[in-house]
């Protein structure tokens, strides 16, 4: 049976913090187990390729980067019918995608999950698979805020062992 709530971390690991979503969903994965299951899915830079999750799910948290006015690494909760007005598409098509399957949803008259980003304000985007220093220190309130936000769907978290650590994690990405 599949989970019907899911975690979407999209954003491109090449563009350093902007991948910030991409480390999350893979650091969940690595460090967690959930009660009741989800499914935890990297959602990249596929944008509307991603429609079929929206279809899928009851429930979905979008992770991303945002590009808001803010301090690097100020988390923010968003629900999906506010997402238009807190700068999403200005990171790439992987945004402006996300908006899509919802108005794509909207028109075909299917039912829109239950949805919210949980962003995070990013330091640096350039070319470099990395994350900063200023998001690499506020990681861990981060994954609190989404570990938080679990809780209120009823959804334990048990941390694994041994644990993995987000460098770790990130080194994955540039020797696959």
């Amino acid at each position: 049976m599949q989970s019907t709530v899911a975690i979407l971390g999209i954003g491109n690991i090449l563009e350093h913090d902007d991948g910030i979503a991409v480390y999350t969903a893979a650091y969940l994965q690595n460090n967690f187990t959930f009660t009741p299951e989800i499914d935890i899915i990297n959602g990249g830079v596929e944008g509307i390729n991603l429609l079929n999750i929206f279809m899928e799910y009851k429930t979905i948290l979008i992770l991303d980067a945002l590009d808001i006015d803010d301090t690097p690494g100020s988390v923010y909760r968003i629900p999906a019918s506010k997402l238009a007005g807190y700068g999403l598409n200005s990171g790439g098509a992987h945004e402006l995608g996300v908006l899509q399957c919802l108005d794509i949803l909207e028109l075909l008259e299917k039912p829109l999950p239950h949805s919210c980003i949980l962003g995070i304000v990013p330091h640096t985007i350039d070319v470099k698979i990395a994350i900063s220093k200023q998001l690499s220190s506020t990681f861990e309130t981060y994954i609190q805020t989404i570990l938080k936000t679990l809780k209120q769907y009823h959804i334990t978290a048990h941390q694994k062992m041994p644990h993995r650590s987000l460098e770790n994690i990130i080194e994955s990405f540039k020797n696959p």
